[in-house]
């Protein structure tokens, strides 16, 4: 009576053991066969989703389903239960499809145990196994599906057309280059004005210079914002990224002392330095492969035409008193303030503009949003066809291809804990995940090519930002020059009962002795007085720039509302004299920097002559490809520099400058439209924005070495550019050709 049921319960286990076998086989060469013939991106998504929920799965959880794709491992118990319900599927997978094959040996939880293994150590083998072949897999199915979104991306741009869509968003996305091109210039330009209202030192007027403040800002900018544009989007960063520069640079104009001013230029940098980086891959993902080297070539004359504008606003309000106005007893407003405060508005104008576009639909696909770039798409056909007189046509995409998505690392929810902590966990998961996708451009796949670009972009910027900033320092220094040629010698003068209410400029006197003279409402320019002697001197309503007193012995003398501070009496003597009334800060007068026009003038000569360049890179650039633009704009801008021996005054050297960057201009176009073609779309800001990063350091080496030669030697300076562009132009012959392939 006992045996009989012995028998019958391992007839059942064998039959059971028999049915999950079979079962494993055919599942087994189900997955074969689909390898081999190719499962539809539906299919792949629903098998990868289900195995991943597979691993998460307890053991002793009854309350879901087992995955029906793939093989499963459970414990015995799970085995007995599958066994007495699968009757109904004995020699049929769950589709009810038979499969041929040969059986690949799947172990099944307890060929473990004949190994040695437990249970359990077997099932974490397993586990591994299967979730490293789930992401290889993966990984390959991104890869895959990259591939044909690109190709389908690009037939779709082109049914989408190219019109008044995409003219919109140049003159938008041109706002927010343009104030990238304007704040190169700022700094520069107030200088020498805000050194005379901020009362400078010499050791702080370095740290003021644009090459150690503004190309810092932009610096850590372009790769942070670079970055961050690939992960939440290349809209969404260019607003935060364009209001921060407009904010600092607002509050830039009003602060009143040296620090505050120096940290909000050094912000404001920050902010403008994300906008090179997006606002090309921005654009790039809006134009068909036929037009996009073109537009983006047209895309950069907005930087020129932010010098432009720079340089116009800084000779129409810098130098004149009628834009200064007063506020209160202590506050002054001057004109260089009110510089600054308008080279905000392209930013502040390229802000509200942005806010009408839409986020880039590549972007949206590579993130899996399908129905959002769906709509953005459609934007682009009905606004292109309504423009065109075609209101009627219908945007036949129905279906868009996405990139499969990774799993998230970090699941928050409410129940995480305090909302602190819940922002310190995506702000850690935000920054492997941008960390992450900054290494990925060293990966095997895109190390030479990263390598390349980093050697080509950190020459070209070294020559041009460094020559760019020599030309300008070279002109005052040959005016300086001229300056003090023209300088007047006063020795031995003696001068007794005589009032100057006239102004003293450019003279030197030495040895000099005036009894009894009134200096009256009259200004001293660039005046040195050494080894005199005054007594009994009247000075009142007296302004002053770069005047001193070396030596010299002032005996019952009177200063009466002058701005003569101590330290421009060097190493003298004030026997019995009073100072009445002084005036308080330092007084800022435009009319003693004889610089001040030509400079503004240069500087807008030199980024007008970019302008016959930009247009003859923009109708070449898909004509004879980016490489050959590229190196033979190098070549030239090489060759030009040999030219530099022969700039011997001002006008040549002008001249010499528009034709650098006449030439030079290309060079930076074809490296804009190369970089943007060279990454695929999930690395295309982060790449761009850590290219313009070095970019920048290279400009803060550049500046600093070759305006320490000024007035030493050109033979230095043409050496190192010429140098950095001939290897520039080397290696950009090793990158590879992006003319004619589509955006990846």
């Amino acid at each position: 009576l006992t045996s009989e049921p012995t028998n019958m319960d391992d007839g059942y286990r064998d039959r059971t053991a028999f049915i999950r076998g079979a079962k494993d086989i055919a599942k087994e060469v189900k997955r074969q066969a689909a390898k081999k013939v190719g499962r539809s991106v539906d299919k792949v998504a629903d098998e990868y989703t289900k195995r991943s929920y597979s691993r998460f799965e307890e053991d002793d959880d009854d309350d879901y389903p087992q995955p029906q794709d793939g093989y499963y491992r459970s414990d015995s118990r799970h085995n007995e239960d599958e066994g007495a319900n699968s009757d109904s599927t004995e020699g049929h997978d769950e589709d009810d499809e038979i499969y041929e094959g040969e059986y690949q040996g799947i172990p099944r939880a307890e060929s473990g145990k004949a190994d040695g293994l437990g249970g359990p150590q077997a099932e974490g083998l397993a586990a591994t196994g299967a979730q490293f072949r789930d992401f290889g897999e993966l990984a390959g199915e991104r890869r895959k599906d990259r591939e044909e979104l690109a190709q389908q991306y690009e037939t779709i741009l082109q049914e989408c057309g190219h019109g008044r869509f995409q003219w919109t968003l140049y003159f938008v996305l041109g706002l927010a280059l343009m104030a990238d091109g304007v704040e190169i210039f700022v700094v520069g330009f107030v200088l020498p004005s805000a050194e005379k209202d901020m009362c400078l030192s010499e050791p702080n007027k370095g740290m003021l210079d644009p090459g150690l403040i503004v190309y810092l800002g932009m610096m850590v900018g372009a790769f942070l914002w670079g970055g961050l544009a690939d992960r939440i989007g290349r809209r969404q960063c260019l607003l935060i990224s364009l209001s921060i520069n407009s904010v600092f640079a607002f509050f830039s104009s009003f602060v009143q002392g040296y620090s505050t001013f120096l940290l909000c230029r050094l912000l404001s940098g920050v902010g403008i330095g994300g906008s090179i980086p997006i606002v090309f891959s921005y654009y790039s993902e809006f134009l068909a492969q036929e037009k996009r080297g073109e537009h983006l070539s047209w895309l950069c004359m907005f930087w020129m035409i932010g010098g432009i504008y720079a340089s116009a606003m800084a000779w129409a309000i810098i130098p004149h008193y009628g834009w200064s106005f007063q506020m209160g007893s202590a506050y002054q407003f001057h004109s260089w303030r009110v510089f600054v405060l308008v080279c905000a508005f392209p930013s502040v104008f390229a802000i509200a503009a942005l806010t009408t576009m839409p986020e880039s639909p590549r972007f949206f696909l590579e993130n899996g949003k399908h129905d959002e770039a769906w709509m953005v798409l459609k934007q682009v056909h009905d606004t292109n066809m309504r423009a065109k007189g075609y209101p009627e046509r219908v945007f036949s995409v129905t279906n868009i291809k996405t990139v499969k998505q990774l799993d998230e690392l970090v699941e928050i929810g409410a129940d995480t804990g305090a909302w602190h902590r819940r922002w310190r966990m995506r702000l850690t998961s935000l920054f492997h995940q941008v960390w992450g996708n900054f290494l990925a451009c060293f990966s095997p796949e895109y190390r030479r090519t990263t390598l390349m670009m980093m050697a080509v972009w950190f020459t070209m910027s070294f020559s041009y930002y460094g020559l760019t900033v020599w030309f300008p320092d070279m002109i005052k220094y040959m005016q300086k020059q001229d300056y003090a040629m023209r300088t007047k010698l006063f020795s031995r003068e003696k001068v007794e009962h005589f009032t100057f209410n006239f102004t003293l400029e450019n003279q030197i006197h030495r040895n000099g002795e005036f009894f009894n003279n009134k200096f009256i409402n009259m200004k001293m320019k660039s005046m040195v007085f050494e080894d005199s002697l005054f007594e009994e001197c009247y000075f009142e309503d007296i302004t002053s720039s770069n005047t001193f007193f070396r030596n010299c012995t002032f005996i019952n003398t009177l200063f009466y509302n002058t701005d003569l501070f101590k330290y421009r009496f060097v190493n003298s003597r004030l026997l019995n004299s009073t100072f009445l009334h002084n005036k308080e800060g330092c007084m800022l007068d435009f009319s003693d920097d004889n610089n001040a026009y030509m400079i503004y003038f240069v500087s807008f000569l030199g980024t007008l002559a970019v302008l016959p360049g930009n247009i003859v890179s923009a109708l070449l650039m898909d004509k004879i490809g980016r490489l050959r633009m590229l190196a033979g704009s190098s070549v030239m801008s090489c060759i030009s520099c040999f030219f530099l021996w022969f700039g011997s005054n001002e006008s040549a050297m002008i001249a010499l400058l528009c034709l650098f960057g006449g030439i030079s201009i290309a060079s930076w176009n074809a490296l804009d439209v190369l970089t943007v073609e060279l990454y695929p779309s999930d690395k295309r800001t982060t790449a761009f924005g850590f290219l313009n990063a070095l970019c920048k350091l290279a400009a803060v080496l550049g500046i600093s070495i070759f305006t320490s030669f000024v007035g030493i030697t050109k033979a230095v300076p043409i050496m190192f550019a010429s140098g950095a562009l001939a290897a520039g132009s080397f290696l950009a012959l090793k990158l590879p050709e992006t003319r004619g392939q589509v955006l990846q």
